[in-house]
């Protein structure tokens, strides 16, 4: 093919050689730049857990007020709300912390006493298995807390509750299933 041919056969449209580079580069570092659009989340995500734990103060306090006039049945339906709300503030833990690591920013914490050691392994897989497991926690705390209380609540609310806790748990055991074959096949 002579030189005449490919440049004709190229004029009828932009190659990508034709993109100056700049441009392309530009975009590209746009499209890396875009993750941080995320921070605010978790920053709105850090305030609610801020309000969670002025929630467990709260209750916590109601606990302590009127430990009295509570009977063993509110007693421990307040401690599983206390667990519960624990639970949740650990979550948006994992949440905001793994979050920002995995999608936003690395944090810079090798030397620091407090690292927790799942961050050194983190990433979108083990974030989406531990959520997983918490989910199942927090959904085991709320059928406790239904079996504790079954005088008062409606059976088929339990049922639900038990259909929504078992398919939290198959969830969970595809998750933790599919992230062990694909670590399989990375390690390949």
């Amino acid at each position: 093919m002579s030189q005449s041919q490919t440049s004709q056969g190229s004029s009828s449209g932009a190659t990508p050689q034709d993109v100056p580079h700049w441009i392309e580069h530009t975009f590209e570092m746009a499209i890396f730049s875009s993750r941080w659009i995320q921070a605010p989340l978790y920053g709105g995500l850090i305030i609610a857990e801020v309000l969670y734990a002025w929630k467990f103060l709260t209750e916590l306090w109601h606990m302590v007020h009127d430990i009295g006039d509570l009977t063993e049945t509110v007693f421990m339906l307040g401690i599983l709300t206390l667990v519960d709300i624990t639970m949740v503030a650990n979550l948006l833990t994992m949440v905001v912390i793994g979050g920002y690591a995995t999608f936003v920013s690395k944090l810079s914490l090798e030397s620091h006493p407090d690292r927790p050691d799942w961050l050194s392994h983190i990433d979108p897989g083990t974030i989406k298995v531990k959520l997983a497991a918490s989910l199942i926690g927090i959904s085991s705390i709320h059928l406790l807390k239904a079996f504790v209380n079954v005088a008062n609540v409606s059976p088929e609310h339990i049922q639900w509750q038990i259909l929504i806790h078992l398919t939290f748990l198959g969830s969970a055991i595809l998750l933790a299933w599919t992230d062990k074959i694909m670590t399989k096949e990375k390690n390949h």
